[in-house]
């Protein structure tokens, strides 16, 4: 667990990760780094499979339970947020409204397998519950940006960050920088933030 802990803070945010890396990914390190001064304290939660030593992620319904156990376990401050990147934003989709959380952060969400859009996840997503919102890059083969519906339940709201593949990640050709590219993640996120806790407060 990892903790970036705010001076004065207004709410906490705790993170899960995906199920190809760990909590060191570079759009949840910079989260830890640029929320804290806006009075959010940032948790980074390894997914039980990680602490257990495992390469291959737990089923879904192990990973809520873990999810679940681990939260009360926090010090939590302020108001509760919640999300993740890929498996780790399904994981806060499903448990959001259980949890109590007032919103949850959705990154790189796996709207449904590579090449398999009739397999699709989106229920998970509209059945969080909670001011969401969802950052995706523009050509995520999991689902860019543009694969989701127009119309959302409120609340709900997709931003894109372009030219990004599943990690964020650009090519060189692309006309954002790598650091760019993360930069949108935590602007955008920043600004959903600042948003639900001004609904909140």
């Amino acid at each position: 667990m990892h903790v970036a802990a705010a001076a004065r803070p207004r709410a906490t945010l705790v993170l899960g990760h995906g199920a190809g890396g760990g909590v060191d990914t570079p759009d949840l390190r910079a989260l830890a780094r640029a929320l804290p001064s806006e009075g959010v304290t940032v948790v980074r939660v390894e997914q039980p499979w990680r602490v257990a030593g495992r390469k291959v992620a737990a089923p879904p319904p192990t990973l809520d339970r873990a999810w679940l156990a681990v939260l009360p376990a926090l010090d939590l401050q302020g108001r509760l947020l919640v999300g993740g990147r890929s498996a780790g934003a399904r994981v806060a989709c499903r448990t959001a409204v259980s949890v109590g959380a007032a919103g949850c952060l959705a990154l790189a969400f796996p709207l449904h397998p590579p090449g398999r859009a009739d397999k699709s996840r989106l229920g998970e997503l509209t059945g969080c519950g909670v001011p969401t919102l969802v950052v995706q890059g523009g050509r995520d083969p999991f689902g860019p940006a543009d694969a989701f519906p127009a119309t959302l339940p409120a609340g709900t709201v997709v931003r894109a960050v372009p030219h990004a593949d599943h990690s964020f990640r650009v090519a060189k050709a692309a006309p954002l920088t790598p650091r760019e590219a993360v930069g949108l993640v935590v602007d955008h996120t920043r600004r959903w933030v600042r948003e639900v806790l001004a609904r909140e407060s």
